[in-house]
């Protein structure tokens, strides 16, 4: 990172830049040209979920090439100025690297779902349509290696 005084590296900091941010921005590489598309997700230990149709041009990719990287971010305020160059944000970032795996478990698969509700504020016990929950995937990124930003 250029600005070292901006990195975060403490992982409970990051951990809870992932608890607060809403969208997982998740960039493949579609041989050689880059994707990247905003997702819901859900923090499990070393490793966030994201859940998906059963199929479409992610899971193609992913099965493809595991490797990945994603994005996550808190805007807490801009400041505008008349200046072009004046203007500035606060924020808090979080960006990773790792490797996509499917989730066959069941098991897993709850877990997953849970905590993706959790994520987003719902109280569990959770229960899911056995219908819906055939059509829906899991994508488990394990993480490898992650750094976080602070700009005030």
């Amino acid at each position: 990172m250029r600005r070292a005084d901006r990195e975060i590296v403490d992982k409970g900091a990051i951990r809870s830049i992932l608890e607060e941010a809403l969208v997982c921005r998740l960039g493949l590489s579609d041989d050689g040209m880059p994707y990247v598309v905003p997702m819901n997700f859900g923090l499990g230990e070393g490793c966030i979920y994201l859940h998906c149709a059963n199929e479409g041009r992610k899971l193609d990719i992913l099965r493809r090439n595991n490797r990945v990287c994603f994005e996550t971010d808190i805007l807490h305020e801009v400041s505008r100025h008349a200046l072009c160059c004046g203007c500035s944000a606060r924020f808090d970032s979080v960006i990773g690297f790792g490797r996509a795996v499917i989730v066959e478990d069941p098991d897993e698969k709850r877990v997953a779902l849970d905590r993706l509700m959790e994520h987003y504020g719902a109280e569990g016990p959770f229960t899911y349509a056995e219908g819906s929950f055939a059509k829906t995937t899991i994508i488990r990124i394990d993480i490898e290696s992650v750094t976080g930003k602070h700009h005030d």
